[in-house]
């Protein structure tokens, strides 16, 4: 299959023109109800724009929507169906999806292989095969795409207390230029829980459950060739075609960083996998070496996996491992340069130019006559907003350091919120990317670590975790250089950034 017929044929999942929920009903404890609902819902806020049509012979309408006994019955052309029936009545389903030539099912249905039931959904893939139907599935979740209001969560938006007050249960994230691609649901979940309440955007969102079909490597193709996306966030338990997985993921980590969970690492891990999804994990160096091999960046945990994600969708790789570290506060100063240390940055003593620098500075007046400048610079607790910027174009000017941490603790009292601004505006001539810490869960650190990251600068609540950030970038600047395309990779960014 051609490129571009293959792209079509996923594109389905995502922008389709007419949509199919077999299973669509009116109980609204069910999940065809919550899935039909999404469809209508984004529909009438004109987010979706494709019909639809509910399948169950039980019903008669479904909230507005006349409803049909069988997919054959529907008079009209189908693109997707949305399968949401017990597992034994797919094969039937499948069989009517072939006579009305649907490009793509998604079969939200268990029941197969995830509990021995391997024979069942062979035939399924076969059925699909034989016709050229593409499937995401069997056990998932389906895809959530925040542009053309394509939702199959079955998980309801929002519940009510016992006490009768309506809460988010289910938030789906804003418009953004992360995408996820998981093959646990249950995990996806929680990531566009995370992303909506720290308000990181998200392009698509791909569940895969049991694959099949359609697995890793094509949705990291498909991706590729996704305006909407810029950094792919992928959870696996297995992948069972490793060759053209790292075909395919080494193609596009030339263009768009991949940031990797790999579940299923110790014993117990690769057992609870088995009985999750039907995955084989595998030797965990073995999928360490393919990461390594195709420039896929691995998280270790999951706070590391959206701290790494965030800082590639926002800032630039870094050309090198040098950073430069520029603070108010010197103990945590102190444990940054540990962690970039121990995360293989280099925080070394700037050169004797920029120290002149900043001995001018102190000689001017205008930082303290104490502070200490060998990197880390510390302007202390006198810090003020101006110190803050000084520093910066000191230090983004040096051509030996290649990314800068800003810890910018608020408490002290002379610093104000214009920091922020002036920190960024230093930071927007140069190419090499920073970060930001502010410590602290009260209102004035949330408000703070909110502004950077409106301000395309990545914040972060520990010096630890803005450290492990910039090593990413680092990790993926360096792999981009042996690659030859970093050049290419800073341009797009910038351009792209600056539109």
């Amino acid at each position: 299959m051609n490129l571009e017929i293959s792209i079509e044929r996923l594109d389905a999942f995502f922008n389709p023109s007419s949509v199919a929920v077999v299973g669509a009903t009116k109980r609204v404890n069910k999940a065809g109800h919550v899935i039909f609902k999404n469809f209508v819902e984004n529909k009438r806020r004109g987010v979706f724009r494709g019909e639809l049509y509910p399948v169950n012979p039980h019903e008669d309408y479904i909230l507005g929507f006349q409803c049909y006994p069988k997919l054959t019955k529907v008079p009209d052309e189908i693109e997707l169906v949305v399968i949401v029936v017990p597992a034994e009545i797919v094969p039937e389903i499948m069989e009517d999806a072939v006579a009305k030539k649907v490009k793509a099912t998604v079969i939200v249905s268990s029941g197969f292989g995830e509990v021995g039931n391997h024979e069942l959904e062979r035939k399924v893939a076969e059925i699909a095969k034989n016709a050229g139907i593409r499937i995401l599935g069997p056990n998932c979740l389906g895809v959530y795409d925040s542009n053309t209001g394509v939702d199959m969560l079955f998980l309801p938006e929002t519940k009510v207390l016992m006490t009768g007050e309506e809460v988010v249960a289910t938030p789906r994230p804003m418009k953004g230029n992360m995408a996820i691609v998981t093959q646990s649901g249950a995990f996806g979940v929680a990531t566009l829980d995370y992303m909506a309440g720290r308000q990181m955007g998200v392009s698509k969102f791909v569940s895969f459950g049991n694959k099949c079909d359609v697995n890793e490597a094509e949705m990291l193709h498909y991706l590729l060739h996704d305006d909407e996306t810029k950094v792919i966030m992928l959870y696996v338990e297995d992948i069972k075609n490793g060759r053209d997985f790292i075909e395919k993921a080494s193609q596009v980590t030339k263009k768009k960083p991949i940031i990797a969970i790999k579940a299923g690492r110790t014993e117990a891990g690769a057992r609870a996998a088995a009985s999750h999804t039907g995955a084989i994990a595998g030797s965990d160096r073995i999928y360490n070496a393919a990461f390594e091999q195709t420039g896929i960046l691995r998280a270790r945990d999951m706070e590391e996996f959206f701290d790494a994600a965030k800082a590639l969708a926002m800032q630039p790789p870094a050309a090198g491992r040098n950073v430069a570290i520029i603070t108010d506060a010197g103990g945590p100063g102190i444990m940054a340069a540990d962690e970039c240390e121990l995360r293989g940055l280099v925080v070394k003593r700037f050169s004797e130019k920029t120290l002149q620098k900043f001995e001018k500075l102190k000689k001017d007046g205008k930082l303290p006559k104490f502070a200490t400048n060998l990197n880390p610079v510390d302007v202390t607790g006198s810090a003020t907003s101006e110190m803050f910027e000084y520093a910066a174009e000191i230090v983004f000017q040096d051509s030996e350091i290649h990314g800068v941490l800003i810890l910018g603790l608020h408490h002290t009292p002379a610093l104000q919120e214009d920091y922020i601004d002036r920190v960024v505006r230093v930071a927007e001539k140069y190419d090499k990317p920073v970060v930001a810490c502010d410590i602290g869960e009260t209102e004035m650190a949330l408000h703070t670590r909110y502004r950077f990251d409106k301000l395309g600068v990545p914040a972060y609540s520990s010096p630890e975790d803005a450290a492990r950030a910039m090593s990413i970038l680092a990790k993926y600047g360096l792999y981009l250089q042996k690659k030859g395309c970093f050049k290419d990779y800073i341009d797009a960014f910038l351009k792209e950034k600056r539109r």
